[in-house]
């Protein structure tokens, strides 16, 4: 399964950004999709997640209110809407899938190559 993400760039604080990650590939069936963001220096953390079954999502804190995950199951795509960005949501934005892939049904961990978004005070 390849992830390819789009979106990032930069932006003034108060701004916005959606970014878009886009699952491809043949046999394979997901169950959550999330984000996840790594600023320079820090751990790498989970921003939000969405199952794709009933459409229920998590959230980060820190993000809760500004951020909003979303999935096109058709065209096995996720989003993140990210509104009042502030300068601490910089970071490189990576997206990730679980679930199963090839003949075997076996478990699938996948992750994008992660995008970068720079907010500006």
């Amino acid at each position: 399964v390849q992830l390819v993400e789009s979106g990032g760039g930069l932006v003034q604080a108060g701004g916005s950004l959606r970014l878009s990650c886009a699952a491809s590939g043949s046999t394979f069936s997901i169950n959550v999709m999330g984000w996840y963001r790594q600023a320079p220096g820090k751990q790498r953390e989970l921003v939000a997640t969405i199952t794709t079954g009933d459409g229920s999502t998590n959230y980060a804190d820190s993000v809760k209110g500004r951020f909003t995950i979303s999935q096109d199951n058709a065209k096995n795509t996720m989003y993140l809407q990210m509104n009042s960005l502030k300068p601490e949501d910089t970071a490189v934005y990576y997206c990730n899938v679980l679930g199963r892939t090839g003949i075997w049904n076996i478990a699938l961990d996948a992750w994008g190559q992660g995008t970068l978004v720079t907010v500006s005070s």
